[in-house]
């Protein structure tokens, strides 16, 4: 059993300023996961009479991404190609202090304490449209052949859980990772080419008309991401950006599609 000093971020709403608050927190299992030890000291703070602080969580597995809180001032907290929920704590040693904060990101509202609103990935996702091609159950997803390499490759892109580690590790607070992966797991494989240059050019405007920065090549989006995301999505972006710019789309059915 360890003993720890936590500062947490609370604030009320989005309408107020917030700080971080101090709490003892003794009797902490080193084998408890992070939101476990959150949930011991969220029934401290409610059997002394206080508000309990609110914070995303879900799967509490490492496949939702919804678990989304800077520790000691990393995205997801200590540790490579893991969520928060996923962090344990025999990670730290007895009294350390921990500092918790929400990700932060003109993109990303705060709601209440740890918890923001990153309804701006769902905006960009929507912008990419759909796919027309039919890709049902069998045989129809065996008629188009697919090499091993780019079905690797886009199973790569598709791991991306959108948590939004990548643009609160950023300096620039830039989505460029997300909006990448989502662009190409669907762009690269023969089913997504036929709204190809529309996705592309719709999901990086929504991107940025949402307020996210701009890559300026630092990678720490690659680092803090919990499913080890490559940088190289974005240069792929970048060019299909290009390619398709140079080509007007027009709106159909509600979609874009690229002329």
């Amino acid at each position: 059993m360890i003993s720890l000093t936590l500062h947490v971020w609370r604030q009320k709403d989005s309408a107020s300023h917030g700080g971080f608050m101090a709490y003892r927190l003794a009797g902490v299992d080193e084998s408890m996961s992070f939101l476990e030890m959150m949930d011991l000291l969220n029934e401290q703070i409610t059997e002394s009479g206080g508000e309990p602080i609110a914070f995303d969580s879900d799967c509490r597995e490492g496949i939702c991404g919804s678990c989304s809180m800077v520790i000691n001032g990393r995205a997801h907290g200590p540790g490579h190609f893991c969520t928060t929920c996923e962090v344990r704590m025999r990670e730290f040693r007895d009294g350390d202090e921990i500092w918790i904060e929400p990700f932060r990101s003109v993109a990303f509202p705060p709601i209440k304490d740890l918890m923001v609103d990153r309804s701006a990935f769902d905006r960009v996702i929507q912008a990419g449209g759909y796919v027309t091609v039919h890709s049902g159950p069998k045989p129809d997803p065996n008629t188009i052949p697919i090499s091993h390499e780019i079905s690797e490759l886009a199973m790569d892109a598709a791991e991306c859980i959108g948590c939004g580690a990548c643009v609160a590790a950023c300096p620039n607070g830039s989505a460029m990772l997300f909006t990448s992966a989502k662009i190409n797991h669907l762009n690269i494989l023969p089913q997504g080419q036929p709204e190809a240059k529309a996705r592309v050019l719709g999901m990086v405007e929504q991107m940025d008309s949402e307020g996210f920065g701009s890559c300026t090549n630092h990678a720490e989006c690659q680092d803090a991401c919990p499913k080890g995301i490559s940088i190289q999505f974005i240069s792929e972006m970048n060019r299909q950006y290009r390619d398709s710019s140079l080509r007007k789309p027009k709106k159909v059915r509600g979609q874009l599609e690229s002329q």
